[in-house]
């Protein structure tokens, strides 16, 4: 009888310890946006290598583009600044889970996984898996068929769903994994690899700022057509709520339409 009543106390003394850590836990993270007003500072992640979302100036130090100027208008909004914070797109989840940013932004396409792990706010830049080729080769690769042949290099950059969707779809190609995104289509114009598997937009951009280069599919995209999102941590709902808030007040506004305007045009 006493050793029952032992077991009793100590499964209570568990229980209550259990609940006393989930809601100690609960505070700290609904201290997010508590934290963000204090410090005057939003933490955002980006790779910094996806034009015309993000891109790091390596002269200036300073990243430029769509989402950044974005998540600089919802900070200014929010009454506080950026600090941007370099990720990877192999280390881009991990650096999530770690607590290593309040949002992560450059092109993060929206995806089950992603969300399945955070939080999103509304989707934009309706997007599709496209190929940046060699104009040259535009008459070549007119087909997914087409291109995944031995005699292909296909240069993609890891951890991101490019690299899924070509593991996924290229059987006979020759895949190159290179780390910088950045330099995949100068390597390509250079005839040092192929193909590159990209979105629309990038594949636009690269394709007018280098005329060797040509955006395949882009009429018509290899796949569905996601969209791209900021990824934001999801353990306070105050910061989750606020930030929706700021978001839409922008798009009443106009300001995404006029950002949308000049980046992604």
């Amino acid at each position: 009888m006493t050793r029952g009543k032992t077991g009793i106390r100590a499964l209570v003394l568990l229980l209550g310890l259990t609940l006393v850590l989930a809601f100690s836990g609960s505070l700290v993270a609904a201290e997010r946006l508590d934290r963000i007003l204090e410090t005057k500072i939003l933490r955002v992640g980006t790779p910094g290598d996806y034009r015309p979302f993000s891109m790091l100036n390596k002269e200036t130090g300073t990243y430029e583009g769509h989402d950044i100027e974005l998540a600089e208008l919802l900070a200014a909004e929010l009454g506080v600044k950026v600090e941007f914070v370099p990720t990877t797109w192999p280390k881009l989840m991990e650096d999530y889970q770690a607590d290593k940013f309040d949002i992560a932004v450059g092109g993060i396409t929206r995806s089950l996984a992603r969300m399945l792990k955070g939080d999103f706010l509304p989707p934009y830049a309706p997007n599709g898996k496209v190929a940046l080729i060699r104009k040259a080769d535009k008459e070549k690769f007119v087909s997914l068929e087409a291109m995944d042949i031995p005699e292909t290099t296909v240069i993609v950059n890891p951890g991101g769903t490019n690299e899924k969707f070509v593991n996924a779809n290229f059987r006979n190609a020759k895949i190159v994994v290179h780390e910088k995104n950045a330099e995949i289509p100068a390597m390509i114009a250079e005839d040092r690899g192929d193909v590159m598997i990209t979105e629309v937009y990038e594949a636009v951009i690269y394709s007018r700022k280098d005329d060797r280069l040509y955006g395949a599919f882009t009429e018509k995209p290899l796949t569905k057509i996601s969209f791209m999102g900021f990824f934001i941590q999801k353990d306070d709902s105050d910061f989750l709520r606020v930030m929706h808030y700021l978001w839409n007040d922008a798009r009443l506004r106009g300001d995404l339409d006029k950002l949308f305007n000049t980046w992604l045009k």
